[in-house]
This record gives structure tokens, C-alpha cells and sequence, in this order.
């Protein structure tokens, strides 16, 4: 028997700091997307691992920065267009509605202020700055954090997150990105499931949980040639996964933005995937990164080393 997890990439703004022109519908959801979760995540009694932007701790904060190796740059965005606009840097209520929420959601990191740990130019003090300040402000709210996951899923400096302990990572896809007519016929044809993953332990002692399926991977045109014949995609895929994931002793790792909830078709899809893990949930309980990991380190050791160092 396998299990599911969800994991969430929780950052508000953070997440297009690097950007020239933000999606506007993203960045401005960002907030409703993250309480309706809670919402749902409640209804269905799901746990999530809420991998958490560390600054969204700070309750204000001047956007200056001076002694992150980072340099001034890339807190630009915070000084500058989004100066007035702390509801998109600060969070500290949000993350207290996660810790206040009925299902035993764990908080983890998705670093200090979403620097890119796979971009050539982000070195090991930077991964290290960004990890360390992390933890810094979660301890000041009594918050261990165990797991992580880099952010755009580029992976990179796996040596800093073992030295600043942390457990686990999500890792990517074991699969090739499909293409477009492949993704059709998958959903068309009822062929195939999204991967259902094995956690294995890096050369770091760190466990790499692979992702399986990223939510809203399936929009647009896509999505709309295809509902009116199977309804959502991504909820029929999730559906075979939880299946698949029933007959092996995998792990169905899915995850998604609180800033992908746009509009009511987006809120459908997650209630409609929370649904569907509700109603597996006998064959395939639900568990969090951190769970995943702790009963993968008690296991014989198998060793993962995708990513860069």
C-alpha cells in the first residue's frame, strides 16, 4: 500500500520577484487562494506539507536586506513597486491559519526569499544565507523544518540543506515532460497515471520525494478540448494515480500554488482532487514530506543523485 502527499508551494509575491511583468491574476490571488485552501484542506481533512517563503514570517519589513549576499537587487521589487503592498512580502496570519487548521499540516521551507538554488549565479553563501534566515524565523515561532522545496523546482546546493538539517526535498519528475498530443492521449484514451515515486536517500543522508503531478499542468486549450468528454483532467489523473499508488509501495506526490486558485474552475479542480483523496484514503493514507522521509531513513538505504550539488 502507498500513500499521497500534497505539497505547497506558499509564497505570495516571492514567486515572481525575479519577474518584469507578473501575472497579475496570480500575484493578486495569492491570499484568497491560500485561506481557501485551508478552507478545503480542513473539509476534507487532508494534511498538507506547506512549504513556506521564510520572509512570509516577517510582520513588516523595510525591503533593505544589507547583509544578504543576495545583494540589494534582488529585494528590488520589495523596496520599489510592491512598497506599498505588504500583504504580498509579510504573512505571518496566513501561517498561523495553517497552524491553526484541524488537519496535522506540516510547515516546511521553500527558502528565505525564493532565490533560484539552480541558477549559475546563486552561490553556496547565498544558498546558505537564504537557508539559514529561513530557520531563523521559523524557530522564533517554535517551528522545526524539516523539508524543503526549491523553488521553480530547480534544484541545487543539496550539501547547505543537509548542513542546516534539514530532512527532505521534493525532487523532479522521474518522468520526461510530456508533450501536448502525449497529454491528450493520456487523458482521451485513459492511458497511463502519473508516476507514482520511490523516496530514495541522497549521497547527502537528505530524501529526495519526487514530485508525480504538478495540478495545474493542464489548462488552457487542453484542458478545454478535453472536459467535455472526461470532465477535469488533472481529476481523472489524480484518480488512476491514487489507484496505481493503492498497488505499490510508492508515494503519489502532488502539488500546487495557493496563487493557482484564479477563479471558481481552479477551486473546483483541488476540491475535486481533495475529494478523490478522501475517498482512497483507506487504501492510500495521506502523509506529509516529513513523514515520508522519517519512514524512509528507518528503511535500507537507496541512494538518489538527481539535481546538482
Amino acid at each position: 500500500m502507498g500513500s499521497v502527499v500534497v505539497s505547497v508551494d506558499a509564497e505570495l509575491g516571492w514567486g515572481f520577484v525575479d519577474y518584469d511583468s507578473p501575472p497579475e491574476s496570480r500575484v493578486e490571488s495569492g491570499r484568497s487562494g491560500w485561506r481557501t485552501l485551508c478552507r478545503l484542506f480542513d473539509a476534507y481533512d487532508v494534511p498538507a506539507t506547506w512549504a513556506v517563503v521564510g520572509h512570509l514570517f516577517h510582520e513588516a519589513c523595510d525591503g533593505r536586506h544589507p547583509d544578504h549576499p543576495a545583494g540589494p537587487e534582488w529585494f528590488a521589487p520589495e523596496r520599489e513597486q510592491w512598497a506599498d503592498r505588504p500583504d504580498l512580502t509579510c504573512g505571518p496570519e496566513l501561517i498561523e491559519r495553517v497552524r491553526e487548521s484541524g488537519p496535522d499540516h506540516e510547515i516546511g521551507s521553500h527558502t528565505y526569499s525564493h532565490v533560484l538554488f539552480g541558477d549559475d549565479q546563486t552561490t553556496g553563501d547565498v544558498a546558505a544565507a537564504e537557508l539559514a534566515r529561513s530557520r531563523a524565523v521559523a524557530d522564533e515561532q517554535g517551528i522545526d523544518l524539516r523539508s524543503l522545496v526549491f523553488p521553480r523546482n530547480e534544484l541545487g546546493h543539496r550539501d547547505k540543506l543537509a548542513e542546516h538539517g534539514f530532512d527532505a526535498y521534493r525532487g523532479g519528475r522521474p518522468t520526461p515532460r510530456r508533450t501536448l498530443p502525449e497529454k491528450l492521449k493520456t487523458v482521451a484514451f485513459g492511458s497511463g497515471h502519473p508516476p507514482v515515486v520511490t523516496p530514495a536517500t541522497d549521497e547527502y543522508g537528505l530524501v529526495n520525494i519526487p514530485a508525480s503531478l504538478y495540478l495545474y499542468s493542464f489548462e488552457g486549450p487542453a484542458l478545454r478540448a478535453t472536459k467535455p468528454f472526461v470532465g477535469d483532467p488533472i481529476v481523472e489523473l489524480v484518480e488512476r494515480g491514487l489507484d496505481a499508488a493503492a498497488e505499490s509501495e510508492g508515494v503519489l506526490h502532488l502539488w500546487l500554488h495557493p496563487n493557482n486558485l484564479v477563479g471558481e474552475p481552479q477551486v473546483r479542480r483541488i476540491e475535486g482532487v481533495l475529494r478523490a483523496i478522501d475517498a482512497h484514503r483507506d487504501e492510500v493514507p495521506v502523509e506529509t514530506m516529513a513523514a515520508v522521509a522519517a519512514r524512509a531513513r528507518a528503511e535500507p538505504k537507496t541512494v538518489a543523485t538527481d539535481g546538482r550539488g
